[in-house]
């Protein structure tokens, strides 16, 4: 019902997060492990109302298991999985829309004329490149990359060249690798 009336005054995208909060006794950790998935409860959405577009959020971990989703729903969303392996992202956007696959290097040297904008506008290194931290996360160099820059983007005057610093350092192993 709740659906319907809300379908009703126009709005055809609905998210449908999979696990139910219980809001009291759990921890906000807890409440991400305890309460069941129920992505059936988005699945059900979209047989009932093909017409709508359904997008299933909750506990997708990765490329294969988001992908599997869109038998039965028009999209995933990522939260944590793209916060900590954000080049999942790159790997879903190219398994889904098409394209080639990029190096992690080379998307984030993609990022340089932005961090530099940034960077020129007053925004600390620190800032921005938190976002990126699990760039090479479980990769040859991965935890050195990480380490360069949370050791030195908060220092005054860091800039892009801490970032090919830490870069080099993914460069390295994988070549060794």
């Amino acid at each position: 019902a709740f659906i319907d009336a809300v379908a009703a005054t126009g709005c055809t995208r609905f998210i449908v997060h999979a696990r139910k909060a219980w809001l009291q006794g759990l921890s906000p950790k807890e409440n991400r492990e305890v309460p069941p998935l129920r992505y059936d409860w988005a699945y059900r959405l979209k047989r009932e109302r093909p017409q709508l577009q359904v997008v299933v959020n909750g506990g997708i971990a990765d490329a294969a298991e988001a992908s599997a989703h869109l038998a039965h729903v028009d999209g995933a969303m990522l939260g944590r999985a793209a916060y900590h392996t954000p080049y999942l992202l790159h790997e879903l956007d190219v398994a889904w829309f098409g394209g080639g696959l990029r190096t992690r290097g080379e998307l984030l040297r993609a990022y340089r004329p932005y961090v530099e904008a940034q960077l020129a506008h007053g925004v600390a290194l620190k800032h921005i490149v938190r976002h990126v931290l699990g760039l090479f996360a479980g990769q040859p160099g991965g935890r050195a990359f990480r380490q360069v820059l949370s050791e030195g983007a908060h220092k005054p005057g860091a800039g892009w060249q801490l970032v090919e610093q830490a870069l080099a350092l993914t460069e390295r192993r994988e070549q060794v690798a």
